[in-house]
C-alpha cells in the first residue's frame, strides 16, 4: 500500500505496526530481549530461519518502524539504523568493503568523513582517493581496477557544492562500483537520490530527520539485496545499534519533515537574497540563489535549495568570529538541522582537524560563515546577523 502514497502521507503513516493494545501513536518498546515460545522458535531465529525479534541491539519493533518509514520515504527497500550518521558511514564501508579495495569521494564532505576515510579506513588497507566534487572528468580519472565505492554528499558540507548523481552513477556502475550519496542536507523532500541512480543513501538522523536537536541517529537505505549480507551482519556484530528511544524521537520528527523542510527552505532562500547584496559579504552559496555556479544542476535534482547557507565575509577570520560572536538569536553550535537556526565557523569547528591545504582545497576559507536556517522569522535573522555585518 505504501508505494502509492505521497510523502506526506508516508511521513506520518508508513512503519506503523500497532500491538495487542491498538495504540494510534507509535509504541516505545523498551526492552534489550524478547522471549520465545520454545527452543525451536529460539534456534529458527538465531539462525535467520524465522523472522521475528531476538535482541534490541539488531531488532526492535521502534527502530524497525523508524528503518520502514524512512525507507518508504527515500523509496528503497530496506533501511538499517545506526547510533549516528557516522556509524551510519562506518558501517556501510566496513560492511561492503575490505582491504585492498579502493574509494573515491570528494574533497568536499564532512570533516570526520575525511578523518574516518584517509586515516581510520587507511589502518584497515582501504585506500581513498579525493577529487574536486563537481569534475565528473577527475571522478573517472581516479578510478582503479579496485575500486568499490563511490561516496558524495550533495550539497556538500558546507560548501553547498553539487554533482549530477545520475551522470556519476552510470560512472560508478560502469566502474563496478557501489555509489553512497549522503543525504542529509535535503532529505527525500527535497531529494531522492535512489531515484537518480544512487545504491544507498547515508543520513545523520541527527539533523534535519529529528529536526528539533534532541537525539543522535544515522541511516542506510538502500535494496534489501545490497544491505540484507555485510551492511546488515556488520550491524549485528559490532553493534552500532540505534536505541529504541532515539527511534521514537526520530518517528516524530519525520511527521513534520515535509512542513519544515519547506518553511526553513523559503527562509533560507530570502536569507541568501539579503545576504548577497550585503557590502560586509563577499560571496554566498546557496543552491537556490541563480549566483550558484550549478543552480540549473539544484533545479534538475533538488526540489527546493534546503536550508543552509554559507558566506564569505570581508576581513578574513577575525570578521568572521565577528558576525559570529555578535549573534544573540542565533545559536553559536556546529549542529545544524534544528528549528533554531546555528551559526559557526566551519575552518576552526567541524573542518578544523583537516590541514590547511585539505581545507582550501574543499573551499573552505577562514572567512566562511555556515548558517542552518530554522524557524525564526526572517526579521530576526537579518537583524541578528546585520548587527556583526554592520
Amino acid at each position: 500500500m505504501t508505494d502509492k502514497l505521497d510523502l506526506d502521507t508516508l511521513a506520518v503513516r508508513a512503519g506503523i505496526h500497532r500491538s495487542q493494545f491498538n495504540e494510534h501513536s507509535e509504541a516505545l518498546y523498551l526492552t534489550s530481549s524478547y522471549v520465545f515460545n520454545n527452543a525451536q522458535q529460539a534456534a529458527e531465529r538465531f539462525a535467520n530461519r524465522e523472522p521475528g525479534n531476538i535482541y534490541s541491539r539488531f531488532t526492535n519493533p521502534t527502530v524497525t518502524a523508524f528503518q520502514e518509514r524512512l525507507a518508504a520515504l527515500e523509496g528503497g527497500e530496506s533501511c538499517i539504523a545506526t547510533a549516528s550518521g557516522m556509524s551510519a558511514i562506518l558501517t556501510t564501508v566496513m560492511g561492503l568493503l575490505k582491504a585492498g579495495d579502493h574509494i573515491v569521494t570528494s574533497h568536499s564532505i564532512f570533516g570526520a568523513s575525511v578523518q574516518l576515510f584517509a586515516n581510520i579506513m587507511a589502518r584497515f588497507g582501504v585506500e581513498t582517493s579525493f577529487v574536486a566534487l563537481s569534475d565528473l572528468k577527475a571522478w573517472e580519472a581516479a578510478v582503479r581496477p579496485n575500486t568499490r565505492m563511490f561516496y558524495l554528499e550533495t550539497p556538500s558540507n558546507p560548501t553547498m557544492e553539487l554533482v549530477d548523481i545520475k551522470a556519476l552513477s552510470h560512472m560508478a556502475h560502469a566502474a563496478k562500483a557501489t555509489l553512497v550519496v549522503d543525504n542529509c542536507f535535503c532529505t527525500p523532500i527535497l531529494q531522492r537520490p535512489l531515484d537518480l541512480g544512487a545504491d544507498i543513501v547515508i543520513h545523520s538522523a541527527t539533523k534535519y530527520l529529528d529536526g528539533q536537536g534532541r537525539v543522535l541517529g544515522g541511516a542506510i537505505v538502500g535494496s534489501q539485496a545490497l544491505l540484507g549480507e555485510g551492511i546488515a551482519h556488520f550491524l549485528r556484530t559490532a553493534g552500532p545499534t540505534l536505541s529504541a528511544f532515539n527511534a521514537w524521537v526520530l518517528l516524530k520528527g519525520l511527521e513534520t519533515l515535509r512542513i519544515r523542510m519547506d518553511a526553513q527552505s523559503a527562509t533560507a532562500l530570502a536569507l541568501a537574497s539579503w545576504l548577497e547584496q550585503h557590502p560586509s559579504v563577499s560571496r554566498v552559496v546557496y543552491p537556490g540563489l541563480k549566483s550558484h555556479p550549478q543552480h540549473e544542476l539544484a533545479q534538475r535534482q533538488q526540489s527546493g535549495g534546503g536550508a543552509m547557507v554559507a558566506f564569505n565575509v570581508k576581513g578574513g577570520q577575525k570578521k568572521a568570529w565577528q558576525v559570529i560572536d555578535s549573534t544573540k538569536v542565533i545559536s553559536i553550535t556546529a549542529n545544524l538541522g534544528d528549528t533554531k537556526t546555528t551559526i559557526t565557523h566551519p575552518a576552526t569547528t567541524t573542518h578544523g582537524r583537516l590541514s590547511d591545504e585539505v581545507r582550501m582545497a574543499a573551499g573552505i576559507g577562514p572567512e566562511m560563515v555556515r548558517v542552518s536556517v530554522g524557524l525564526e522569522s526572517l526579521a530576526d535573522l537579518q537583524h541578528d546577523l546585520a548587527r556583526g555585518l554592520d
